[in-house]
């Protein structure tokens, strides 16, 4: 899984800017924006890279001596780290804004490593005060999120061809924790095949509407159950060679849930990890289910149909399986029951709650759950 970013700017932003001259050359000068602390706190904690990008107009200059810069940028540091953020880059541009130089905000040239396809800017943020930083955004493939009063920022951007690129304007530090913390947990997948094309939208804490097509009008249904006793939202289209027969499509889109549900879950810290015994009419199921990093399953589901609706009953242990190595979880899956649509629909609805339990986030504690400190 690729690497997410959030590249943040500096003065304005994180300090103050001085509206005498805009440099930050002492530490009188120095003075963090409301919140920044306390939010910064919060971002370290969750599964992004954390990279410093700023302007620094004439630095190293006559205009602005290095040695008027560092101690202040140093001690913002120093106060950072003291609550726990520390920067894995910093890119600081010492251009003027007459230079036009490629390495300065809004231009990308400072931020090749990031543009090599080891990272995932799709799902990366630039977080800053000035719409060049919402256009550094667009620029880099990311999005934005501005700091400003709303009323501000959307002029700041009215009829900007970039501003389609910001999610977010606040002028709260709050706000971006939160609206970050909550949209993290997301993975989007294409994958095609000489057999299928699954798309596959997935955000683990219900934020946007669901949808489901697979081609299998049963299918679909039990898929539901996720969006409804999960609590996730999921958007899922199938196209298989159904002309075939349902094999291919059942199994792929099993494999490409599970890579969703592990992307999405991240590093896996503040989560519950497992879970749910669930009845229904006559049938009672039980799931299982561990996101401890290594794929086991066990199945004891006895069916007496060949198949419920237009699914072959022998399908379900398959797409279960695959989608149990896909999420490198373990997963136990017991069921009795008369009725064969109660039995199955009785074990996604488990697997739903399960899944709910396990992957509920703690988000106080954002602890690995594990004593071996790894999952």
């Amino acid at each position: 899984m690729k690497n997410r970013v959030l590249f943040i700017d500096r003065d304005g932003t994180i300090l103050v800017e001085p509206p005498e001259d805009f440099q930050v050359d002492s530490l009188e000068k120095l003075e963090f924006v409301v919140g920044a602390i306390s939010g910064m706190k919060s971002l370290a904690e969750l599964d992004y890279e954390l990279v410093l990008a700023s302007n620094q107009d004439g630095l190293g200059t006559d205009a602005f001596p290095e040695e008027t810069f560092w101690p202040a940028h140093t001690k913002m540091l120093r106060t950072l780290a003291g609550e726990g953020v520390f920067f894995d880059d910093q890119l600081i541009d010492p251009t003027f804004p007459q230079e036009n130089a490629p390495t300065r905000k809004p231009q990308t040239g400072m931020f090749g490593k990031y543009l090599s396809g080891d990272y995932d800017m799709s799902q990366s943020y630039v977080i800053g005060d000035r719409a060049t930083d919402v256009e550094l955004a667009y620029n880099l493939g990311a999005k934005a999120i501005l700091l400003q009063p709303v009323a501000v920022g959307e002029k700041m951007l009215e009829g900007k061809p970039f501003a389609e690129s910001c999610v977010l304007i606040t002028p709260r530090w709050s706000d971006v924790a939160e609206y970050l913390r909550r949209t993290e947990r997301s993975a989007e997948i294409n994958r095609v095949t000489s057999e299928t094309a699954i798309q596959v939208k997935l955000d683990l804490d219900g934020a946007g509407e669901s949808s489901i097509s697979t081609g299998l009008n049963f299918f679909d249904h039990m898929l539901w159950q996720l969006p409804h006793h999960a609590g996730v939202s999921l958007k899922l289209e199938c196209k298989g060679d159904l002309h075939v027969d349902e094999h291919h499509t059942i199994e792929d889109v099993a494999i490409v849930l599970g890579e969703a549900i592990y992307q999405a879950l991240g590093s896996k810290r503040g989560i519950d990890r497992y879970g749910f015994v669930l009845p229904m009419d006559e049938c009672r199921a039980m799931v299982l289910i561990d996101f401890g990093g290594r794929a086991d399953f066990v199945w004891d589901v006895p069916f007496t149909r060949e198949r419920v609706g237009d699914v072959p009953t022998e399908m379900f242990k398959h797409f279960f399986k695959s989608m149990c190595v896909a999420m490198r979880c373990n997963l136990h899956i017991e069921a009795r029951g008369e009725n064969n649509h109660h039995l199955i629909e009785g074990v996604f609805k488990a697997f739903a709650r399960a899944l709910k339990m396990a992957v509920r986030r703690d988000v106080f504690k954002y602890d690995l759950p594990s004593s071996k400190g790894v999952l």
